[in-house]
């Protein structure tokens, strides 16, 4: 940026990003020009909580003097709009850096956002101008030119006025200004003049700055319930204030899934009011890392200490918003104190086991909601089962799976799995796949439908992960079907199986033609219908588990561990081959690229098989051979 040190005036450059940012926020945002307003009161209710904190914490060089508060005039035959408060104010150095720069990430990010939703055609997003920290330039999209003066609640300070058309320049200049604070003038443009209208500043303010906890007045008149929700008994809050209240501090546009009012009282004091999104942001659902980030508010009586409090819950239960306000922390608490603090210790422990006890209550209460719930934040909370031992078997009673006997989209809990087991069963079986239609075609379930044994699905990529770990419950070890030990006394196949000499034989073919391709060929006691299928070893890590390591970039140029290959040698493709081999065709070309097609066939059920054209090829040339006359 440039300078003319010369005149008390001195005009300074836009970087390249700012007039991009401008000029996206001019044109692409018109179908919102009201979020001009909310962001302006938002600024200046934060210039107002960093005041207040100041006064309360600081015994000197803080300008103490008159009201906390926000006041809007607007003149409808001018269209000249003011909005002014009595906050922190800035110095020329924050001018500079608050009005006339914006940190590049959010620049950036705005922008790119922004532009990926123009691609995908969607509708754009007000609230991205919140949530990128560039809320003050939407102001560019009511009017050409914008006047702030300010000057900082420090002691002795200079007066300021900041002045700018948007259109890639900007000035500063010493003014004289008594009272701290902000004052921003500009004049509407004549497409929105609508907001010089009293009423419709009026509606602006209540539809999303009501519960601004300072005075917004227009004139002399105070516009918004400025009411602490969180402090009030949970009798006396009504849906329709609480559903406001959620939108107000969540930048959300629906309605919360639910609510829950925590006031407690004892070794430690404090009150909470928490919430549930109805659906998980987006965010959360593309980059899980964005939980490091996120938390309640925390208030220390009623003063705004922390936006974004991650210590306030465990990672895995930090999809919740709302606001934490005690009086057991000292005003001049810093975030590292906050993080040392044994007081935030014991009330995330409280809130953790709270939180904990309402989704349980939900879930036998009222199971719509908690499936509502569930299917937005399942997989977040299971990476609890992993981080909060303490907690962990809370975590797992609110587990929930589908299985071979439920619907798609029905849900059981473990304790309802073991309460239906079947009559001689020890072990909960669970398979893992990409989608329950590629489990429940899956050979290896053909052992346990045929004794009628209920087996978990999992589908969530997350489940391989936690589920292991669990690793019992009621004293039943969970078992991957693929390594389960069954009985094999139980189920017969569909078919008589071979002899003593025709296994042999049969599965010396298989091992010849398949030579190091697979740790080992047996016969198979599990399979009832199908000629083969692969499973893990005894120690080695599951089929699911080891996809889930490679995606995740974990031993990525390493081979997949061989599988062992289980022949089922009632079936007639198994009866044919061993036939084959005992009349010493085992070399036949044809024979050889059966055993082969079998055991790649095995592969693409597991999804593991590398070359799709080379099977094509091969089954296009047995169909051949076949047919052949």
């Amino acid at each position: 940026m440039s300078s003319n040190s010369t005149s008390p005036v001195r005009e300074f450059e836009y970087k390249a990003e700012m007039k991009q940012l401008l000029d996206l926020i001019v044109h692409s945002l018109y179908t919102h020009p009201e979020i001009f307003l909310r962001e302006l009161i938002s600024n200046a209710s934060d210039a107002l909580g960093k005041a207040r904190f100041r006064m309360l914490s600081s015994d000197e060089g803080i300008d103490k003097s008159g009201e906390l508060k926000i006041t809007i005039t607007a003149d409808k035959e001018s269209g000249n709009f003011v909005i002014e408060d009595t906050g922190i104010g800035m110095n020329e150095d924050e001018l500079v850096a608050n009005l006339g720069t914006v940190a590049k990430s959010g620049t950036l990010g705005f922008m790119e956002a922004l532009k990926e939703q123009q691609k995908e055609g969607q509708r754009l997003d007000a609230n991205l101008i919140g949530q990128f920290g560039v809320g003050f330039y939407s102001v560019f999209m009511v009017t050409d030119e914008v006047s702030v003066e300010t000057k900082s609640a420090e002691s002795g300070s200079q007066g300021w006025r900041w002045k700018s058309t948007g259109q890639g320049s900007y000035t500063i200049e010493p003014v004289e200004r008594e009272a701290r604070g902000t004052r921003i003038s500009f004049t509407l443009k004549e497409e929105f003049r609508e907001f010089a209208e009293e009423y419709r500043i009026e509606q602006v303010i209540k539809k999303y700055s009501n519960f601004v906890e300072y005075p917004i007045c227009i004139g002399t008149r105070q516009i918004n319930s400025m009411t602490a929700l969180w402090q009030r008994p949970k009798s006396e809050l009504k849906p329709e204030e609480v559903n406001e209240f959620y939108k107000f501090i969540s930048n959300d546009f629906k309605d919360p899934l639910d609510y829950l009012h925590v006031s407690v009282e004892g070794a430690v004091s404090f009150k909470a009011l928490l919430f549930i999104p109805s659906e998980a942001p987006m965010e959360l659902l593309y980059n899980q890392g964005a939980l490091e980030k996120r938390g309640p508010q925390l208030y220390v009586k009623k003063v705004l200490i922390q936006h974004e409090c991650r210590d306030l819950l465990p990672e895995y239960l930090r999809f919740v918003s709302g606001v934490v306000d005690t009086e057991d922390l000292s005003l001049n608490v810093s975030r590292e104190l906050v993080q040392a603090s044994p007081v935030m210790a014991k009330i995330k422990q409280i809130l953790t086991t709270k939180l904990l006890g309402w989704f349980d209550t939900i879930a036998k209460e009222e199971p719509e909601k908690f499936r509502t719930f569930y299917k937005a934040f399942g997989t977040i909370l299971k990476i609890g089962l992993n981080t909060d031992f303490t907690n962990r078997d809370k975590l797992i009673d609110l587990l929930r799976f589908e299985t071979t006997k439920t619907g798609e989209g029905e849900y059981v809990t473990l304790k309802e799995y073991v309460g239906r087991m079947a009559e001689g069963q020890t072990e909960i079986y669970y398979h893992s796949g990409n989608s329950r239609a590629q489990m429940l075609a899956h050979p290896n379930l053909e052992y346990f439908k045929k004794r009628d044994i209920e087996v978990l699905l999992l589908s969530d990529p997350v489940d391989v992960f936690v589920i292991p770990s669990i690793f019992e419950y009621d004293k039943k070890p969970l078992k991957a079907i693929e390594k389960a030990e069954i009985d094999t006394s139980t189920v017969e196949p569909e078919g008589e199986r071979l002899g003593a000499e025709g296994t042999v034989g049969v599965i010396s073919l298989f091992k010849e033609v398949l030579g190091d391709r697979v740790a080992d060929v047996v016969e198979s006691k599990r399979l009832v219908s199908s000629p083969v299928t692969l499973v893990s070893g005894k120690d080695a890590m599951d089929s699911q588990m080891e996809k889930m390591m490679k995606m995740m970039g974990q031993d990525a140029d390493m081979p997949g561990a061989k599988k062992i290959l289980e022949v089922n040698t009632a079936h007639p493709i198994i009866r044919n081959l061993a036939g084959k081999h005992a009349v010493g065709l085992s070399t036949d070309p044809v024979v050889r690229a059966a055993v082969t097609q079998l055991f790649e066939s095995a592969l693409l059920l597991e999804g593991d098989l590398e070359s799709v054209s080379d099977y094509v090829t091969r089954m296009n040339e047995l169909v051949e051979a076949a047919t052949r006359a």
